[in-house]
């Protein structure tokens, strides 16, 4: 099927879709999580063959790519767990009483189709076809071809529950071109598209920025910065940096730049050198290579930095690594270098950190924790569309609310202006 015939398809659903109930919602998310769970077998036989297809990707974005039972479990249960939460479509956001009598309601509504381009997760194919089902939106996904056959056999189950539960089946769509050409179809196909979100690296982001004549969320690209202020505790701060960076290289909350104060820096960077590399080697694990500006790199060797190492999401286990004199000047490096993704602050010092929350301009800024809980489960959103770096209209993890927009419903009994 063309995309053209797809996109029209998904706006005949759109209408279709308006007046379904919450219960018929849930219902639907039921059966998709329990058809993904009985279609396992299937969706890891289409996903071993595309880990079999990737032969030109490294390990760690493997990783990304690949499936198993506990994995689709994952998935299933981001779909049940979003039955739990309130059903945002409907919710009267603000109300108030004009002195002419009329009564004007804020009322959050879908968007009505959302298409979502995305590279090689294929739990993202769930993720977003429950989140736009439960807020109400008609979904185009656009995979990559490396998840092609994995994201096809997740799709396939989906619309054949959503079918068995009374809704069209084309509420959920998978566009089955995957070259360039499709993605472009997408980003100017008005009068079909309500809402495009790219799910990627930074070449796909850019591009859909570049290109896009439908809105257009900037979502993904994440150089997230660490830094280890005077006053941090140190064996804290070893045990979130390795977290933050080396848990899940591969996703766009993981650390990528670690700045530490130069008072300390004598004292900590070697924990951390022995830490991600002697300590990881002995128990088997990848070791982190070290990219250091000239001051780390006296003190504790490595591989010296590069121009583009602070402005690189790396995605693999490398972190570039910087000294600075005070917390004015981490946040001036932030500032710099950031995508406006998540930042950290290890210190024990209050003036510090709220220095830091108040000047660093990123979705999520954190005190003495790991970047990587930016991430809709873990900030009780359930399952997540992306991770929004721009301001309008959603920013952070974009769950069930940031899906919708909304409407103003005006009540009156004549009135005439």
């Amino acid at each position: 099927m063309t995309t053209t015939e797809i996109l029209q398809n998904a706006v005949k659903a759109k209408r279709s879709f308006l007046n379904a109930t919450t219960t018929q919602k849930n219902e639907a998310l039921s059966a998709m999580a329990k058809s993904l769970m009985d279609g396992a077998e299937d969706i890891l036989a289409a996903n071993e063959k595309d880990l079999s297809a990737a032969t030109d990707i490294s390990p760690v974005m493997k990783d990304r790519l690949r499936l198993n039972r506990e994995r689709i479990e994952g998935m299933a249960k981001g779909i049940t767990d979003l039955i739990a939460l309130p059903d945002p479509v409907g919710e009267v956001l603000s109300t108030h009483i004009r002195p002419n009598g009329l009564r004007i309601e804020k009322v959050a509504s879908p968007m009505g189709v959302i298409a979502i381009i995305y590279e090689s997760r294929p739990n993202v194919t769930s993720d977003a076809a429950a989140l736009c089902l439960k807020s109400g939106n008609v979904c185009v996904l656009r995979s990559g071809k490396e998840a092609f056959r994995s994201s096809y056999a997740i799709v396939s189950a989906m619309r054949g529950a959503i079918a068995k539960a009374g809704f069209d089946e084309n509420c959920i769509n998978l566009i089955e071109d995957t070259s360039r050409q499709s993605a472009t179809e997408l980003m100017t196909a008005n009068g079909y598209i309500d809402l495009l979100i790219p799910r990627g690296g930074a070449g796909l982001i850019n591009a859909c920025v570049k290109n896009a004549t439908v809105p257009c969320v900037q979502t993904g690209t994440g150089i997230c910065h660490v830094f280890v202020d005077e006053s941090a505790d140190l064996a804290k701060a070893l045990d979130i940096i390795e977290n933050a960076k080396a848990s899940r290289p591969s996703v766009c909350n993981a650390e990528e730049v670690c700045l530490v104060h130069r008072s300390i820096a004598k004292t900590f960077l070697p924990l951390l050198k022995e830490r991600l590399q002697e300590a990881r080697r002995t128990k088997g694990l990848p070791e982190v290579e070290l990219r250091c500006d000239e001051e780390a790199y006296s003190l504790i060797g490595g591989t010296r930095a590069g121009e583009a190492d602070f402005d690189t999401e790396f995605l693999n286990y490398i972190l570039a690594v910087k000294v600075v004199g005070s917390v004015e000047e981490a946040v001036s490096h932030i500032g710099a270098h950031s995508t406006h993704h998540s930042e950290s602050i290890l210190t024990q010092t209050k003036e510090h950190a709220d220095y830091f929350t108040k000047n660093v301009d990123s979705a999520a800024v954190y005190v003495n924790a790991s970047t990587r809980f930016t991430d809709g489960g873990e900030f009780g959103l359930g399952c997540e569309m992306g991770i929004s770096t721009q301001k309008l209209h959603a920013r952070g993890p974009m769950g069930l609310k940031e899906l919708c927009t909304y409407k103003y419903v005006v009540r009156g009994d004549g009135q005439i202006r």
